[in-house]
């Protein structure tokens, strides 16, 4: 047996704000930073040790990581930062308060932008390039995501670099977002994507599976205060 555990980083400025994110780059808030020093000791408190920590590019995510790192007495676990880890990209909406965007477009259709597999926001005209991903093709920058296209550009990341690791009986640990982190359980869990929309993943709530050797799951636990 083998257990993976995936994290959502502590709540950002943007949550708090109720705003769009996905591929922005925002802070987390003081109270997202308490969370995730919970959230590290919830780990730590259940005895989980891992070989590797993987994360997206983007500091939410990674102060989250680095926070339960160090709860864990584990800074010194490698630590790979990917862009396909990033949270969903929200096109045209981003930055924009959701519930005015609500009154804006209506319940019924952000509903469908925020929860469907398959429904993508409006895009941005154009992509916005940063240095953080000069190393790859400016064609990995998105100028709006459906969860399915958030799912197609992580899953080549789970099965390349976290797979391998699990297979070998390592122990794993994922820190990135609500959306990815939606796509990675819909397809651990084999969940259709009529079905999807009903799943959330909580700020800094440590989801902790256990795995066979066929990587099927055994056992589902959320760690939480008790």
């Amino acid at each position: 047996m083998v257990q993976l555990v995936l994290v959502r980083h502590g709540e950002s400025t943007a949550n708090f704000d109720n705003t769009y994110t996905g591929w922005s780059d925002v802070d987390l808030t003081a109270h997202g930073r308490a969370q995730a020093h919970v959230a590290g000791q919830l780990i730590a408190a259940s005895g989980l040790q891992f070989t590797a920590v993987h994360t997206s590019m983007l500091r939410r995510a990674i102060m989250t990581a680095y926070i339960i790192q160090d709860e864990l007495h584990a800074n010194w676990l490698p630590i790979t930062k990917s862009w396909r880890l990033n949270e969903r990209h929200y096109g045209a909406l981003r930055g924009l308060n959701k519930d005015k965007t609500r009154a804006l477009f209506g319940r019924q259709q952000v509903a469908q932008w925020r929860r469907s597999y398959t429904a993508e926001p409006p895009h941005l005209a154009r992509a916005h390039h940063q240095r953080r991903y000069a190393h790859w093709p400016t064609s990995i920058i998105p100028t709006g995501e459906s969860l399915a296209d958030a799912s197609a550009r992580l899953l080549p990341y789970w099965n390349d670099a976290v797979v391998p690791q699990l297979r070998a009986g390592h122990n794993q640990l994922i820190v990135a977002h609500g959306s990815t982190l939606r796509a990675l359980i819909k397809h651990l869990e084999g969940i259709a994507d009529t079905d999807i929309d009903g799943v959330e993943v909580g700020n800094a709530a440590p989801i902790v599976y256990t795995l066979n050797q066929r990587l099927a799951i055994t056992d589902k636990v959320t760690l939480a205060e008790k």
